[in-house]
């Protein structure tokens, strides 16, 4: 039976009505640490960006039902999407900045019940306005019920602003995901229509984020050499699995993948032939009219005893002609100079810092890009020596500082420290974001139980599996995660300061980003301010973006 409005206030009223509390997105709610809150709930967003909040709801509430929550204003009606906030229980922190206890991380459906009355009752609440949206001011209410008794509306106001943001990411970036670990933790055969179309679920979902994936199936394009040696490719499947994520068809938004991974084949036995085979690739992704920039993962993470295998891979791909940059990851290491079109090193090998080093080559960008040739282009990316690769923290105080207080992508770990690497790479001027899994766990453990790899909780794993078998869920499908929803707004960080720099703005935009991160282990923690940084760039946006727009009606030139 679906409630009316009318019911659900007049069931509120007679029930006496615990009142919910509305919680920045920045705050992680967990047992015994509950943030006050405020009575109604307050976004700005700009067109073609999508913003959060968390609502909280009376302490062991085991069900919840939401109304749909639809904001109405100056255009079209904005339509929330509303998630109840499951917990991992951490048994190992990932070093001394986490604790063991449940974090919140899985989103799960909003009906789905709870299993444990001593965690809290939140919900993340989410809008996105459309890049047609027309700005302006929108209102709307949240009307739950908890336990079946109606708790308080939430009142809802959402400012949608007259700039927009990019559908595609202004930062190239590709996280691994394998059809083959999904398959895995769905319990499915990889070769199944079922696990195919799982797949395009969980791909659509990252790009939703403004993420960009490579793997997924691996199978490379079939290919044949003909007589003068040149490659006979079929696309068809290949186009069919790629080819909606490239050309902006896979969403709504038109959002494309900014980076496409070349997959190597086995079919191409000799130098000669593999050359031939990446020269059909390129050659195919620019016919399709592709954007995304190319690119052949090279061994990863290489040791010394690799060091020829990436001399040759990237002779190989070279001989191909130019359009298909090798990737390395490696801190600058003279045994590999000249082999690499992108050096990606992690995180930690671009900030110097006292005590122990986590990187043996801690190198600044700035001097970095010095000792590389001119088109080499600089990515990163973080790994365990965010967090320590052992878990838990150690004994030794200076290595323990070490590990600590970098932008992470951990469970137990602040929001801001996962939101960071936005900011950071509009700060450093990096290139690009690499990292290698979102469902590495899928492969070794059943996830909503231990996401505990690598020495940190969530390390390769940013999706959880929903199956027919869990409460909630009717069917396969993809269980988000905060962190995710946090990498999302980092990259909308990023989109705001590139904004403002476009806009003639750059030393606003450098002095708003160092008031959120400084270094990659010095983030500020405090959700208020980053929340102050977002106001403070959205009107100084709207001002500039607003004379723009009146310089071109009056054909005068702005400032």
């Amino acid at each position: 039976m679906v409630v009316g409005t009318v019911g659900w206030l007049l069931v509120g009223v007679l029930a006496g009505a615990p009142e919910p509390r509305v919680v920045s997105a920045l705050e992680k709610v967990r047992p015994g640490a509950l943030p006050p809150g405020e009575k109604q709930a307050r976004l700005s967003l700009a067109r073609g960006e999508c913003e959060g909040v968390q609502v909280l709801l009376p302490p062991g509430t085991t069900r919840v039902k939401a109304a749909p929550l639809v904001l109405k204003g100056a255009g079209a009606t904005l339509e929330a999407q509303v998630w109840r906030e499951a917990f991992l229980d951490v048994r190992i922190p990932s070093n001394s900045q986490g604790a063991p206890g449940p974090w919140p991380d899985p989103l799960v459906p909003v009906e789905t019940p709870s299993t444990d009355k001593k965690a809290p009752t939140v919900l993340y609440v989410e809008l996105c306005a459309p890049e047609a949206q027309r700005p302006g001011t929108y209102q709307g209410a949240l009307e739950l019920q908890a336990d079946g008794v109606a708790v308080k509306a939430v009142p809802f106001t959402a400012e949608v602003q007259p700039f927009v943001l990019p559908a595609t990411s202004s930062l190239p970036n590709s996280f691994g995901i394998s059809l083959y670990s999904i398959a895995k933790g769905h319990g499915l055969k990889p070769e199944s229509p079922e696990a195919q179309a799982l797949l395009r679920d969980y791909v659509a979902a990252l790009l939703t984020h403004r993420v960009s994936a490579h793997g997924m199936s691996m199978n490379p394009p079939p290919v044949r050499f003909d007589e003068s040696g040149g490659a006979q490719v079929d696309f068809r499947a290949y186009d069919a699995e790629v080819g909606p994520f490239l050309d902006g068809t896979a969403l709504a938004s038109g959002a494309r993948f900014t980076t496409l991974d070349v997959r190597d084949s086995k079919a191409a036995r000799t130098d000669a032939e593999k050359s031939a085979y990446y020269r059909a690739l390129a050659a195919h992704a620019k016919e399709k009219g592709w954007r995304a920039q190319l690119f052949f993962y090279a061994k990863d993470e290489p040791k010394p005893e690799d060091v020829a295998l990436v001399r040759t891979q990237a002779l190989r791909v070279r001989a191909s002609g130019k359009d298909v940059p090798v990737l390395v990851t490696s801190p600058l290491d003279e045994a590999l100079r000249g082999s690499a079109d992108i050096l990606a090193p992690t995180l930690n090998c671009f900030f110097t810092r006292p005590g122990p080093q986590t990187c043996r080559n801690v190198v600044p960008l700035a001097t970095l890009r010095g000792k590389l040739g001119p088109q080499v282009k600089v990515w990163w990316y973080q790994s365990c020596n965010s967090h320590g690769c052992t878990g838990g923290a150690t004994s030794d105080a200076a290595v323990e500082k070490a590990y600590s207080d970098w932008a992470s992508y951990m469970v137990d770990h602040p929001a801001p420290l996962n939101r960071a690497m936005g900011p950071l790479a509009f700060l450093s001027g990096v290139d690009g974001e690499l990292y290698f899994d979102t469902v590495f766990a899928y492969n070794t453990k059943d996830p909503w139980a231990d996401l505990f790899e690598f020495g940190g909780n969530g390390d390769g794993t940013f999706f959880y599996p929903g199956t027919p078998s869990r409460p909630g869920f009717e069917r396969h499908a993809p269980v988000l995660s905060l962190r995710l929803k946090h990498v999302r707004d980092g990259l909308e960080d990023y989109e705001y300061l590139r904004l403002l720099e476009s806009l003639g703005e750059r030393a606003f935009a450098q002095e708003a980003v160092r008031r959120l991160v400084r270094s990659g282990y010095d983030v500020q923690r405090d959700p208020r301010q980053w929340e102050q940084v977002r106001r403070d760039m959205t009107a100084r946006l709207r001002q500039r973006w607003e004379a723009v727009e009146e310089a071109k009606r009056s054909g005068v030139r702005s400032k």
